[in-house]
């Protein structure tokens, strides 16, 4: 009974870690701004899957009672946190402080278990201390979604940097993070920049009549792949004919009686802006041509060409973004998504060898905001995720053809998990002597974090749309030996906390592959948070 009791709680968790994921989030839900409360809600979610997670791995307890600091203390001052944090996003006062007994619990639990603690209580050990992380920065995040930099006093500098940044800095970061060439963000940016340029010089040497509308429709129908935007144009345009040939029709019989546009525009008004968005750029073409026409028609005599100059402004500027969508990133997010997430995971290689490489040869560890290569791989996820975000706005049929059964979102939690842990490992919170580890474990982590960091090379070079490429399935674990599960003797905590840490990315890179079980996303409908 207990154990199907267990096992549909287990599914119960992976469902809803399921339902965290951002592409399951309406676009209009979405927190993907750069605003605080945004950038909390999006760190929100990406602990409260962190914590289903670690909490799924967490290995069975010792027979006979636990020990002191364990399960009864650790495990409820998580739910507790977890109960609290619901209450609070869902705007209710909480009870107690259930954050605070948390950290209290976790700090405890910090010093480690017994001396002669056995393999398997330090391996439960380091997966509570991961879930209790996780539990804290889900708590966190969501007090400084809810009550803004009032919340940010419990805020870690490192993980929660924008929780004393004001609004004018979080719009600057976002900025500065996207202000290159790999950016989604910033070949956007040129793309229709470039398009609405040519379309004004255009517009402005053949003189043709209302050229505004040129600029209007190159800004509208424009969109990130040709493809998309070949399709949107040939709509419009057949949206823009029938309302061309309504407005000629219309103008034809009422001529010059302009009582009888004054009375029409409102109403037409009210239809055109709440039909459009919800039936499609086609109607919505269609209705704006008809507004546009009654609005002109009052400033001044016009005849049925009125509609033929629109029909002919609106195929000029559509043409324009089709050539601009040819010439500038056609694919639109589909190569760069590959190109961003292949250097997200060399840039992970890099910090799992040098943590797994400070953790063997310890030394002194200060307590600085975050852990060596922080900084790039973080800048290397802000440009992976706004590509997501891009990808899964782009048609389905191109996500299906160049996605695969890739799970796109694990390779952003490996990048996430992979700063997370080197911050956990290597970022205490003061001063303080780590001693080096013996023979044994130094060259078991050691040895884990090379496989590691040798799988993500291998998956990021299988990603990446550049060059030769290996296209054969990967074997993320070595079928020969399973280093996780090894016990060297004299193994302190430490060693365990990173295995675990390794352990769980492999666990990512397994989902990336499609090797876990887990469905891939190509048909999902993104983004998590950006941080520089």
């Amino acid at each position: 009974m207990a154990w199907l009791a267990f096992a549909g709680a287990l599914r119960a968790a992976r469902e809803a870690s399921t339902g965290l994921r951002s592409s399951r989030v309406p676009d209009a839900e979405r927190p993907a701004g750069p605003g605080l409360r945004d950038r909390a809600l999006a760190h929100t979610g990406l602990a409260a899957r962190t914590l289903l997670d670690r909490l799924a791995a967490l290995p069975p307890g010792p027979a006979g009672p636990e020990p002191p600091g364990d399960r009864p203390q650790v495990l409820r001052a998580v739910r507790d946190a977890a109960r609290e944090t619901a209450d609070l996003l869902r705007s209710r006062a909480p009870a107690g402080d259930a954050h605070a007994e948390l950290l209290r619990a976790r700090t405890a639990m910090a010093a480690g278990p017994a001396a002669d603690a056995s393999p398997g209580v330090l391996r439960r050990h380091a997966v509570l201390l991961e879930a209790a992380d996780a539990a804290l920065a889900m708590s966190t995040g969501a007090g400084i979604a809810v009550r803004g930099r009032a919340g940010a006093a419990r805020a870690a500098p490192g993980r929660f940097w924008y929780a004393g940044k004001r609004t004018p800095q979080l719009w600057w970061w976002r900025l500065w993070g996207h202000a290159g060439s790999r950016s989604v963000f910033f070949q956007n940016a040129v793309r229709l920049g470039l398009a609405l340029a040519a379309a004004r010089v255009i517009a402005g040497v053949d003189t043709l009549p209302h050229g505004f509308w040129v600029l209007l429709a190159t800004l509208t129908l424009t969109r990130t792949t040709v493809r998309e935007t070949r399709s949107t144009v040939r709509v419009a345009l057949a949206g823009t004919l029938v309302g061309a040939l309504l407005v000629a029709v219309l103008l034809a019989l009422v001529g010059t009686d302009i009582a009888v546009y004054a009375a029409a525009l409102a109403p037409l008004m009210l239809v055109a802006f709440t039909l459009g968005p919800v039936k499609g750029v086609g109607w919505a073409q269609a209705m704006f041509t008809l507004v546009v026409a009654l609005v002109f028609a009052q400033l001044a005599p016009a005849t049925w060409q009125l509609a033929e100059f629109r029909l002919l402004d609106v195929l000029v500027g559509s043409a324009i973004g089709a050539v601009f969508g040819l010439l500038a990133w056609p694919r639109g997010a589909q190569d760069e998504l590959r190109r961003a997430v292949a250097v997200m995971l060399r840039g992970a290689a890099e910090v799992v060898v040098a943590t797994t490489a400070q953790v063997a040869a310890g030394g002194v560890r200060e307590p600085v905001l975050t852990a060596p290569g922080h900084r790039s791989l973080s800048h290397s996820l802000v440009l992976a995720e706004s590509a997501y975000a891009q990808y899964h706005s782009e048609p389905r049929g191109l996500r299906a053809s160049s996605g695969g059964s890739q799970d796109w979102q694990a390779t952003l939690m490996a990048g996430h998990h992979a700063l997370w842990g080197a911050d956990r490992l290597l970022v205490p919170p003061e001063r303080v002597f780590v001693p080096p580890l013996e023979r044994g474990p130094a060259e078991a982590v050691t040895r884990l974090g090379d496989r590691v960091a040798g799988r993500m090379l291998l998956v990021s070079a299988r990603l990446d749309p550049r060059g030769d490429t290996p296209r054969a399935p990967l074997a993320l674990r070595d079928p020969a030996s399973d280093g996780f599960a090894a016990e060297p003797p004299g193994a302190p905590q430490l060693y365990y906390t990173a295995a675990s840490w390794l352990d769980a990315l492999v666990t990512d890179l397994e989902r990336i592959a499609g090797e876990a079980g887990e469905a891939g996303e190509a048909g999902d409908t993104p983004t998590l948070h950006d941080h520089a």
